[in-house]
């Protein structure tokens, strides 16, 4: 039977606000021999079951910002690092990236940079085995992870004979098999086709939804994702600029920091800006939406 985490996290959240899995606090980080800051005074909270989307023109500091949430920063990429982030009450300055991986696993935009093992299989399997696992665990959670993704036929094949999208789901369960609270993804569409893209994010949008899994994904396809998201987050020059529900951002002008906003909320946007009779109660965030809404006025 499947649980309704989103739904029971937010039951959660109401009642207690101090429910978090990740917290910034004054976040700053400039890299070595940048006179710019890559982020600058970031605050932000993750709660359990929360789907976040991270967008901003290319610079703005998205992969930064996910390279603080896993301890990549300041323990892998050397700079000036100030304020706090705590990842499940860890201090990531503090506990090193093998123990922060566990509880916020990253996927990168390049999936070659994840994956060298001759097999699927053995690429799922070695971060358990650095872990230290039982064997018999490492056959649990490989099974589990590839089962969950749908990727059970490629186990014994190369990674490297397979296509971009399946290269992305061996590399994303190389991540979960470590069971973390929190998948944090950067780019993970960039070099897919539209297709791949879609089947990717859907694989994504389900363990979110099946496994409460928390997700942060830094992605500019968003018309594939804010009908899912509880928050869209905008970047700019390190900074966040808004941080809310999708719909509520959507009603800012985010032309200057490089956004394209799906064109379903583009043209509602438009139409709400006319004198004519059909008017959106709110910006809808699919084609799906879009049509109820016109068949609500005109019915």
């Amino acid at each position: 039977m499947r649980r309704n985490f989103k739904r029971a996290t937010r039951e959660a959240r109401g009642d207690n606000e101090a429910l978090k899995l990740i917290e910034v606090r004054d976040l700053s980080f400039r890299y070595p021999g940048s006179s710019n800051y890559a982020l600058k005074n970031v605050n932000l909270d993750v709660r359990p079951g929360e789907f976040i989307v991270l967008a901003g023109r290319s610079g703005c500091g998205k992969t930064t910002l996910l390279r603080c949430l896993n301890g990549l920063i300041p323990h892998f990429y050397e700079g000036d690092f100030e304020g706090k982030v705590l990842v499940d009450g860890k201090d990531t300055s503090e506990n090193p990236p093998h123990i922060l991986s566990q509880i916020a696993g990253m996927v990168f935009q390049n999936p070659d940079s994840q994956l060298f093992a001759l097999t699927v299989e053995a690429d799922v399997a070695f971060p358990l085995e650095n872990l230290g696992l039982p064997r018999e665990v490492i056959r649990e959670r490989v099974d589990w992870a590839l089962k969950i993704l749908g990727i059970e036929e490629l186990r014994n094949r190369s990674p490297f004979e397979l296509s971009g999208g399946q290269k992305q789901k061996v590399a994303i369960a190389s991540v979960l098999a470590m069971k973390p609270k929190v998948l944090l993804l950067d780019e993970p569409t960039s070099s897919l086709d539209p297709l791949s893209a879609k089947n990717l994010i859907d694989s994504i949008l389900e363990l979110n939804k099946r496994e409460g899994l928390s997700i942060v994904i830094s992605e500019h396809r968003l018309e594939l994702l804010l009908p899912h998201a509880d928050r869209l987050i905008i970047m700019d020059e390190g900074r966040i600029i808004y941080d809310g529900d999708p719909r509520n951002v959507l009603e800012k002008d985010l032309m200057p920091y490089g956004i394209s906003a799906p064109s379903v909320s583009e043209v509602a946007k438009y139409m709400n800006s006319l004198k004519g009779p059909l008017k959106f109660g709110k910006i809808p965030l699919s084609v799906e939406e879009f049509v109820n809404e016109v068949r609500r006025v005109i019915e």
